[in-house]
C-alpha cells in the first residue's frame, strides 16, 4: 500500500488505526510509510487523495488489508456499524475532551464529567444492555474506535472517576474486556511511543510535547525555538517574523498557522507549496459559473443531479421539523451542486390527494379543491419566505399525475405484480361510507397510544391496519365503526423482493445512504415483503382505471411518490429525460426517517416492476426527528414555531436556517431550543463570523481607502491560504457526501482561522510603523478580503441572503461564485469594495425567554418584537436566482 500516514503519538484518532493494524495482524509499516509529528492525523494516497477523518482511514485499512468482517459482513450490521461511528465521531470525542478539559485531567471520586459526556455514556450503557459484550455482533470497527476515543477517560491507568463504574458497569465491563486483550495492551503502548495513558491525556489537553520525527524516526521532545533563537514562541523576539513557529526536520518544513483555534496544527510544506502555487495563478485557474436556463435538462457527460424533498401533506402548516426534515435540507444541495456547476434540477410541491386532505375539507367545510389551492399557497408563501430555490414547487392534483399514475398501473397489472383480495374494512354506520385510514382513530395494538390513527401511530411510527385498533372511532362523528368486506387491490411486494433487495445493496453500497436509511431498509426486507394494499374507498385522488374498481381511488403511498415525476412532467414536457435515464441521472432524495420505507421500498418496487428504464434512488439523506424545547411541536396546542410564526419574530429567515442546520438531526434527534438559538448566534455568527468578516472590511475602508491593497505574501499567509484550502476541501467532502452540518463547522473555522491570523499579526499597529510593516499589514488584510470573498460563496447553501450582502459589501465579481477544491484570490489588488455595515447584531437573551413563553403552548396574539437585528434584514433582501 503506497501512502503515507500523517499522526500524532498519543493521539487517540492514531490510536484507532494502530489498534485496527494489531487486531487485524498486520504491520502499521508495511501498510503505510509513517510520518509521525505534531499534525492531525491524515493518510496521504498515491492517487493523491487525502483522508482527514480517522474513522475513514480506518474503513479503507479494512478494504485493503483484509478486515472486510470487521466493518460488517451484512448490510445491517455495516448500517449498525456506520451508526456508531458516526456517533463517536460526532458526539463522543467532543464529550471526552470538554471532560478532560473541565477537570484538567485530574478526575475527582464524585467525577466531572460534562452534561454530554453523560448521555453519551448512558446511550452506550442501554445499548450494551440488549447487546453480548460487543456494540455489534463481534468485534467490529465500532469497538475499536469507540473504545480508543474512551481510554483516555477509562484507562486502568487513568484513575476513572468512581461514578462511572457505578453508574454504567456495562460500559465499564465493555472497555475491560478489550483492554485485557494483548492486541488493545500493546497498541496504547505503540500509539503513544511507550508513554501510555499520559501521552493521550497530555494530547487531549494540548499538552503534547512530541514533534516532528527525525530522519531516523526518533522524535525530539522539548520546546521548539524562534527563527530569532529564543526557546519560548514570542519571548526576546521582535516584529512579527515569529508570530508563527516553524520545525524543521531534514527535507521537510512544516508551519503552524498562527490561529488562537489550534496553535499546535502543521500544515505539510508541499501543501503551503501547492496552495501558494494555485493563489498565484488567480481567477484564471477557476472555471466559469455556468449560466442556468430553463427547461434544464440531462446533458450527456455532465454531472446530472436530479433532487426531491419529500412532498409536504397539503392539509397543514409546515413546523421547523418539518422544514429541516426535507426542503431546507435538499435546499442546502441543490445550492451547493449548482456552485459545483453541476447539472442540477430540484423539484417538489405540496401532496395533495389522500384521506388528510378529505378530513381537512370536512373541517373547513369546503372542497378537496378550495383547501388544496388554498395550503398550496401558504406552503409556497412559507418556502419563499425561507430562501428556498426550487426549480418547480408543484402539486400532484393534475392531469400529469394521473396519465404517470394509472401508466405506471398498468405495467405492473400487466406482470403479474397487482392482486386482488377482498378486505376487513371499517364502515361508520353513521356516515354511511367506508373508512380509509385517516378517517379512523383509535388505541395503538402496539404501544397503546390512545390516537395512533389507522394507517400509522404516530408515537411508535408502526404501521397499522385500521382494523388492528383497539377501540376504533370515527374521526368525522365519533362514533364506533363496524367491520365490513371492501374488494381492493394489492402491489405484490413479495414477488418483487428479490428484485428490491439486489438493488437496495447495490444502491446502498455505491451511493450515500444516510445510516438509518439503511437500517430501516434492511429491517424491511429482513422481515419479508408483503402484498400492500394501493387502493382506498375515497372519492379525492387519482382514480383507478380497472373495471370494477374506478370507484376507488390510489393509496397515497402508490400516488405520492409517483408525484416526483408528474410535477417534473409539469416543468417540461421532455420529463422522462430525468426519470428514465438512470445512466446519466443521480437521484437524491431528503425527507425524514418516517418516509423511508415508502422511498426505498414500495416507490422502487413500483418502478422496478413497471420494467420502463425507469431512474432509482442512488442517495438518501433522512434526518431523525427535530423536536421543541423539552417535546413535540403540536399546532393544535400552539407549541413551537410553524412556518407562518417566523416571520413573526422579526428575526431574518437566513437566521432561522442557519441554527436549523446547526442543530439538523442528521444522527439522532435534536431539539430548537430558544435559548440556545440566541447563544448560537451571538457567538458564532455575530462574535466570530459577523466580527471576522466587518473588521477586516472595515480596516481596509478606513486605512485604504475601499480599495484592496497590494499582496506580498509572507510565509504567515500562505500557511493561512493552506489553511483555508483544508478547510474548504473539508467542507465538500461533507457536502459530497450529503454531511450538512459537518459542512457548515468548516465555514465557521475559517473565520476563526481568519480572526486567529488578525489577532496574531495586529495589522493596526503595523499600520503606523515603517513603509514595510504597513505593506505586510496591506498584504494581511488583502488576503482576509479574499478570505471573506470565499467565505461569502461557502455560505451560499446555508445563509443565501447574508452570502449576497456580503458580495454587495465587496461588490465582488459575479465570476467568484463557482466552488472548486482550492482557494481562489478573485480579489486582486485595485479592487474597490463597497459600503460596509455589521451583518449581524445582538440578541439579547430577554428575547430568547420572551419566544419561548410565545411558543410554549396556546399561543396568544403577540405584539411584534422589536427587531434584533440593525437596519434592513439580510434575509429579507431579494436573493439572486
Amino acid at each position: 500500500m503506497s501512502a503515507k500516514l500523517h499522526c500524532c503519538p498519543g493521539d487517540p484518532d492514531y490510536l484507532k488505526v494502530v489498534l485496527l493494524c494489531e487486531v487485524l495482524g498486520v504491520p502499521l509499516s508495511s501498510c503505510f510509510t509513517v510520518v509521525e509529528g505534531p499534525s492531525p492525523l491524515r493518510l496521504s494516497l498515491a492517487s493523491g487523495q487525502q483522508l482527514f477523518s480517522a474513522n475513514e482511514i480506518c474503513r479503507f485499512v479494512c478494504s485493503q488489508c483484509g478486515g472486510g468482517a470487521l466493518a460488517g459482513s451484512s448490510p445491517e450490521d455495516q448500517a449498525l456499524i456506520d451508526y456508531w461511528l458516526d456517533w463517536e465521531a460526532s458526539e463522543v470525542k467532543d464529550a471526552v475532551k470538554s471532560t478532560l478539559l473541565k477537570s484538567g485531567g485530574a478526575h475527582s471520586e464524585s467525577g466531572d464529567l460534562s452534561h454530554d459526556l453523560l448521555v453519551c455514556l448512558g446511550r452506550l450503557e442501554s445499548h450494551l444492555s440488549t447487546c453480548r459484550g460487543y456494540i455489534v455482533q463481534g468485534l467490529t470497527l465500532s469497538d475499536i474506535v469507540s473504545w480508543a476515543s474512551l481510554y483516555v477517560l477509562l484507562a486502568p491507568d487513568g484513575n476513572s472517576p468512581q461514578v462511572i463504574h457505578t453508574d454504567y458497569p456495562l460500559v465499564c465491563r465493555w472497555f475491560i474486556s478489550l483492554a485485557r486483550q494483548d492486541t488493545f495492551t500493546v497498541a496504547t503502548w505503540k500509539a503513544s511511543r511507550d508513554t501510555g495513558y499520559e501521552a493521550f491525556r497530555d494530547f487531549v489537553l494540548g499538552k503534547s510535547k512530541v514533534q516532528a520525527s527525525t530522519p531516523g524516526g526518533q522524535s525530539k521532545a522539548g520546546s521548539s525555538q524562534s527563527d530569532c533563537g529564543s526557546s519560548k514562541p514570542g519571548k526576546g523576539c521582535k516584529g512579527s517574523g515569529c508570530a508563527s513557529k516553524e520545525t524543521k526536520t531534514k527535507g521537510s518544513t512544516s508551519t503552524t498557522p498562527p490561529t488562537s483555534d489550534s496553535p499546535t496544527e502543521q500544515i505539510p510544506q508541499a501543501e503551503i507549496e501547492s496552495a501558494k502555487e494555485v493563489w498565484s495563478l488567480g481567477p484564471s485557474s477557476a472555471p466559469k459559473p455556468i449560466k442556468r436556463e430553463h427547461p434544464i435538462l440531462p446533458i450527456p457527460g455532465d454531472r446530472n443531479i436530479l433532487i426531491t424533498s419529500a412532498l409536504p401533506y397539503v392539509n397543514n402548516v409546515p413546523h421547523l421539523g418539518n422544514i429541516i426534515g426535507c426542503v431546507l435540507s435538499a435546499d442546502i444541495f441543490a445550492r451547493y451542486c449548482r456552485l459545483r456547476n453541476y447539472n442540477t434540477l430540484y423539484i417538489c410541491g405540496t401532496d395533495e390527494y389522500g384521506t388528510a386532505t378529505e378530513i381537512k375539507a370536512l373541517e373547513e367545510g369546503v372542497s378537496p379543491q378550495e383547501i388544496c389551492a388554498k395550503y398550496h399557497r401558504i406552503h409556497a408563501d412559507i418556502y419563499e419566505w425561507f430562501n428556498i430555490q426550487f426549480d418547480i414547487f408543484g402539486r400532484t392534483s393534475t392531469p400529469q399525475q394521473t396519465a404517470i399514475a394509472q401508466d405506471i398501473f398498468w405495467r405492473l397489472h400487466e406482470r403479474g405484480f397487482i392482486s386482488k383480495e377482498s378486505v376487513d374494512q371499517l364502515q361508520c354506520q353513521q356516515c354511511d361510507r367506508f373508512l380509509a385510514d385517516r378517517f379512523v382513530e383509535g388505541i395503538c395494538p402496539f404501544c397503546a397510544y390512545e390516537d395512533a390513527r389507522g394507517d400509522q401511530c404516530d408515537k411508535c411510527g408502526k404501521l397499522i391496519n385500521a382494523t388492528e385498533l383497539k377501540a376504533p372511532r370515527c374521526k368525522i362523528c365519533s362514533s364506533q365503526p363496524q367491520i365490513k368486506t371492501s374488494n381492493h387491490l394489492f402491489l405484490d411486494l413479495c414477488k418483487l423482493a428479490p428484485t428490491v433487495k439486489t438493488w437496495f445493496q447495490a444502491s446502498s453500497a455505491t451511493g450515500n445512504w444516510s445510516t438509518n436509511s439503511q437500517t430501516i431498509t434492511s429491517s424491511w426486507i429482513r422481515d419479508g415483503l408483503k402484498p400492500r394494499c394501493i387502493t382506498r374507498d375515497l372519492k379525492w385522488g387519482t382514480t383507478v382505471p380497472l373495471e370494477g374498481y374506478t370507484d376507488k381511488v390510489f393509496y397515497v403511498w402508490f400516488g405520492a411518490p409517483i408525484g416526483y415525476l408528474s410535477i417534473t412532467a409539469c416543468y417540461t414536457e421532455q420529463w422522462e429525460k430525468w426519470w428514465k435515464n438512470p445512466d446519466d441521472v443521480q437521484l437524491y432524495q431528503f425527507m425524514a426517517k418516517d418516509n423511508v420505507p415508502f422511498h426505498t421500498v414500495v416507490f422502487p418496487c413500483s418502478l422496478l416492476g413497471a420494467e420502463d428504464n425507469y431512474t432509482l434512488l442512488n442517495h438518501i439523506s433522512a434526518t431523525e426527528y427535530l423536536n421543541y424545547e423539552d417535546g413535540k411541536f403540536s399546532k393544535s396546542r400552539g407549541v413551537g414555531v410553524f412556518g407562518n410564526d417566523a416571520k413573526d419574530t422579526v428575526i431574518p429567515a437566513d437566521i432561522y436556517r442557519f441554527y436549523l442546520l446547526y442543530v439538523r438531526p442528521e444522527s439522532q434527534d435534536s431539539a430548537f431550543c430558544w435559548s440556545d438559538f440566541v447563544m448560537k448566534h451571538n457567538s458564532e455568527l455575530l462574535n466570530n463570523l459577523g466580527n471576522f468578516i466587518n473588521r477586516a472590511l472595515m480596516f481596509i475602508k478606513n486605512n485604504y481607502s475601499s480599495t484592496v491593497p497590494e499582496i506580498d505574501l509572507t510565509e504567515e499567509d500562505c500557511v493561512l491560504v493552506a489553511t483555508v484550502t483544508r478547510e474548504l476541501q473539508g467542507y465538500i467532502g461533507c457536502l459530497e457526501k450529503i454531511k450538512i452540518r459537518d459542512g457548515l463547522k468548516h465555514i465557521l473555522a475559517i473565520s476563526r482561522h481568519g480572526n486567529g491570523h488578525i489577532q496574531a499579526v495586529k495589522p493596526w499597529k503595523l499600520i503606523k510603523g515603517s513603509p514595510e510593516e504597513k505593506s505586510r499589514a496591506g498584504s494581511l488584510m488583502g488576503v482576509c478580503a479574499n478570505v471573506v470573498c470565499l467565505l461569502s460563496v461557502m455560505l451560499q447553501p446555508y445563509m443565501p441572503a447574508v452570502s449576497q450582502q456580503i458580495q454587495e459589501q465587496l461588490q465582488a465579481p459575479p465570476e467568484c461564485n463557482v466552488l472548486v477544491e482550492t482557494f481562489v484570490p478573485f480579489l486582486q489588488p485595485g479592487h474597490k469594495i463597497g459600503q460596509i455595515s455589521p451583518l449581524f447584531t445582538k440578541i439579547e437573551e430577554s428575547v430568547s425567554q420572551t419566544l419561548k413563553q410565545r411558543f410554549g403552548g396556546k399561543q396568544k396574539t403577540a405584539a411584534p418584537l422589536s427587531k434584533p437585528h440593525g437596519g434592513k434584514p439580510a434575509a429579507q433582501r431579494k436573493t439572486k436566482k
